[in-house]
């Protein structure tokens, strides 16, 4: 995936948050893309509980549930 659909002054607050110093612009870049393609996996595997479920809106446990998986939990 080319780019990303999150911001990158929220990833330098998370870097932050996390306890960096100082974030350069292109570690803030990287975050939001690996952040950006984690959250489309779990979104396809939530869409799957979805339509395993027999409904079309995706809710907050589906994503739960999914995102538990793709992070092994």
């Amino acid at each position: 995936m080319v780019g990303s659909e999150l911001a990158v002054a929220p990833m330098h607050r998370i870097c932050k948050k996390a306890g960096a110093g100082r974030v350069s612009e292109a570690a803030a870049r990287e975050l939001a893309k690996v952040l950006d393609n984690i959250g489309v996996e779990i979104a396809k595997e939530a869409i799957g509980y979805a339509m395993h479920a027999g409904r079309k809106t995706v809710k907050a446990k589906d994503i739960e549930i999914a995102a538990s998986k793709i992070l092994h939990k």
